[in-house]
């Protein structure tokens, strides 16, 4: 049986998370890289897989997967169900309660913070790090009581959160004042099959 074919750009934090996950589960990828810059997320072909013109997108046979969080979910469920995305209802909705945090606050703070800086999206500057100091002052009092994210081991929501919070200082944002967060982003990097983002 063939690998799943997942459409990647390198320096994606959303696609990093779903490589990243791949890696610690064990999970083999045909990794294809998408050359955003000479547009080719928005050939014909490319606009088939995901008319949001984005990556990443996970093409597995003729199921075709466009968003981080659903390919996560969908490896998961598929290959490492029990140990990365738990099926007792209240500890898997504490998964998804972090699958949220991940593409919210995490991705309006963090990640728009290294948006502006690292790649010079027109997003307000100022409001991201505003959004940053919030997020991560939470994060790093749940981790002060938390090995991981949710529950006593780490899940899905582990590898969803980490990529944004680790290149946090790809945006200009200090994670000195947050040892517990810091802390956390050591267990995960210590992790048997942990790839870095440029892996």
């Amino acid at each position: 049986m063939s690998s799943p074919v997942f459409y990647n750009c390198p320096p994606s934090g959303n696609c990093y998370k779903v490589r990243l996950f791949a890696a610690l589960a064990g999970i083999p990828l045909d990794i294809r890289n998408v050359d955003l810059a000479a547009g080719s997320h928005k050939t014909p072909e490319f606009t088939a897989l995901n008319p949001w013109q984005q990556v990443p997108v996970l093409q597995d046979g003729e199921i075709v997967i466009w968003d981080s969080q659903a390919i996560l979910v969908y490896l998961a469920e598929k290959h490492a169900k029990t140990a990365w995305w738990p099926t007792d209802p209240g500890a898997r909705a504490h998964v998804v309660e972090w699958l949220s945090v991940s593409v919210n606050e995490i991705q309006h703070g963090p990640a728009d913070a290294r948006l502006v800086k690292k790649f010079n999206y027109p997003l307000r500057y100022d409001d991201a790090v505003t959004a940053s100091m919030r997020t991560l002052a939470i994060i790093d009092r749940h981790l002060t009581h938390h090995a991981w994210l949710a529950g006593n081991r780490p899940t899905l929501a582990d590898c969803a959160a980490y990529p944004y919070l680790a290149l946090a200082p790809e945006g200009g944002i200090s994670l000195d004042a947050y040892p517990a967060l810091r802390q956390w982003l050591a267990r995960v990097e210590a992790l048997p099959g942990y790839i870095s983002v440029d892996a």
